[in-house]
């Protein structure tokens, strides 16, 4: 075993702070990671203040991790020691189902294992997560960071970059394609940088004028107000692809009537209650309502290296952990361009 540094939350109620425990020791597939980023998702917030149910407490998030190998088992072939190395949202799965052969362990039909707040395969031992000083992990399920990338600003490719990647890359969306992109935040941000890198014509769709001049310098090419009904009737049957990314409460069929004649929306986001799509919405010019979630390691290490091939990072604000509750409460008022990153230097 060995001892590390970390930043908990104890309950639902009370602020993160300061945890040691104990990581398991470095097995013979296993690499050790000291940890020098990690990336602060929405879905920590959520899982912190048990807004999903089913969090266990002391629970450390965390999964947006970049750091350097400092030890590997006796059968690695994947890493050495003093690597750049990444773990995203999982870091095990039962490798037997049809998804993990196929490379989408994030769809494990088993036991996909979180990062953090889950249970390893022995359904005994829970995991902590990025918000420490070190962690251990199959090389199977650890990635490769390029050398190209700047560290703090690639932690986010390991959630956000990832997350809208795989849906580009699902329905091969590219040059020739007109993509609208709703929200501009940390899963926003990423998917306008992306799908303009494929060569797709980029629009932000936003509820909010002030973001035009951030959506251009991050690389869109056209910008909307969707709450001007003028807009709205201009933009009717404009796009063959929408990558939502709100998980605020919205009106699916806003977006739906966007689309041309099947055209698809990709839903990223999660809002807390259902949303009503009428019927209409879809039949009347086959369109698609979809979803997507992560990717598994083989994408997500191609996303890395497509990322590094384009200088593709996210924008981030880097702060101390002392600051993670603070960046909690601002992250809830979208005070934040466009991801928090934790120095973890700092702990």
């Amino acid at each position: 075993m060995s001892q590390a540094k970390a930043y908990a939350a104890f309950d639902a109620e009370s602020p993160l702070g300061p945890w040691n425990f104990e990581r398991r020791e470095v097995g013979e597939h296993d690499v050790q990671i000291e940890i020098k980023y990690c990336g602060v998702c929405h879905s920590d917030l959520h899982q912190v203040r048990n807004e999903w149910g089913g969090s266990m407490y002391p629970l450390v998030p965390g999964h947006e991790i970049v750091g350097v190998i400092t030890k590997v088992g006796s059968k690695v072939k994947k890493f050495k020691e003093g690597d750049l190395a990444g773990v995203g949202c999982f870091v095990d799965s039962c490798r037997e189902c049809h998804s993990c052969k196929d490379g989408l362990e994030q769809y494990c039909e088993v036991h996909n294992v979180g990062t953090y707040n889950s249970y390893e395969r022995d359904n005994k031992t829970i995991t902590y997560g990025g918000y420490s000083s070190q962690i251990v992990v199959d090389e199977n399920y650890t990635l490769k960071i390029p050398k190209n990338l700047d560290l703090a600003r690639s932690a986010p490719l390991l959630c956000a970059g990832i997350t809208t990647y795989s849906p580009i890359m699902q329905w091969n969306i590219g040059a020739g394609h007109k993509v609208g992109i709703v929200g501009l935040g940390g899963l926003g941000h990423m998917a306008v940088k992306i799908a303009a890198a494929k060569g797709s014509e980029v629009t932000v769709l936003s509820t909010s004028p002030a973001k035009e001049q951030d959506a251009r310098d991050l690389g869109a090419h056209n910008f909307a107000v969707t709450k001007d009904p003028e807009t709205l009737k201009e933009l009717r049957n404009s796009f063959d692809f929408i990558i939502d990314t709100v998980s605020a409460p919205h009106d699916y069929n806003l977006y739906l009537s966007m689309l041309k004649r099947d055209g698809t929306m990709i839903l990223l986001g999660a809002p807390p209650e259902p949303s009503p799509v009428a019927g209409f919405s879809l039949i009347a010019r086959r369109k698609r309502l979809a979803g997507s979630m992560i990717g598994g390691i083989p994408e997500t290490q191609e996303m890395l290296d497509f990322c590094a091939e384009h200088n593709i990072m996210s924008d981030i604000e880097l702060i101390p952990i002392s600051d993670i509750n603070n960046a909690y409460e601002r992250m809830l008022r979208s005070d934040v361009k466009y991801r928090f990153v934790i120095d973890m230097a700092t702990l």
